[in-house]
């Protein structure tokens, strides 16, 4: 899946560093066309997204509210995915079995963590890692409003996607789910489980 910037338009780029976190939004993006290695690949991709409470925008319409990071990610939890080794790393601990047989992506949401920021070659900020928030450390509230976006059937929420912004929403209508869902494309498998985030129980925090 090729990236763009969305409207060209310059932001204050979150800090550097090891940073106190919390999960706001889970945006599913559908099934992706990209390219690796010369070769044309399909994969279904999510985006996470992270406010940064102790780090305050200081200029625009934004200013002094908290960053909002984000990082795309390949929805799969196989043992070599990048999203896999987020999870555990923000888990503390593998998942066993039982529960990679199937994970509900919303138990992430307004989960704390640390998030470890750089930045691009153009100065834009992107998560390198995420991890457990050290034992006895304060995460402050919440500031923004959860975000979750689902293209399952029995999840799809039509005024959640009006309310993305129009990058997402072009590439949402370029998946398979996208065409699914309204009639365009192969039957919807009514009842079908998710290839991935299935409902699981857990006395964990996600």
């Amino acid at each position: 899946m090729k990236l763009t910037d969305n409207g060209g338009k310059e932001f204050e780029a979150a800090p550097a560093g090891n940073h106190i976190a919390r999960c706001v939004g889970m945006i599913d993006l559908g099934t992706q066309t990209g390219e690796y290695q010369g070769k044309t690949t399909h994969a279904r991709k999510i985006v996470l997204r992270w406010e940064l409470p102790n780090e305050l925008i200081s200029e625009g319409e934004w200013a002094g509210k908290p960053f909002v990071v984000q990082q795309f990610y390949t929805a799969s939890l196989s043992e070599k995915a990048n999203l896999r080794k987020v999870l555990e790393s923000w888990r503390g601990r593998p998942f066993t079995p039982e529960e990679l047989m199937g994970f509900d992506s919303k138990n992430l949401l307004d989960k704390p963590c640390m998030v470890n920021i750089t930045h691009t070659d153009k100065g834009k900020a992107k998560v390198t890692s995420v991890a457990q928030v050290p034992k006895g450390m304060q995460v402050p509230g919440r500031v923004n409003d959860l975000l979750y976006f689902s293209l399952e059937p029995d999840e799809f929420k039509a005024p959640v996607f009006e309310g993305l912004s129009d990058f997402y929403k072009e590439q949402i209508r370029k998946s398979p789910e996208w065409e699914d869902l309204h009639g365009n494309s192969r039957p919807v498998q009514q009842g079908a489980k998710p290839d991935h985030f299935n409902d699981f129980e857990s006395d964990i925090p996600f």
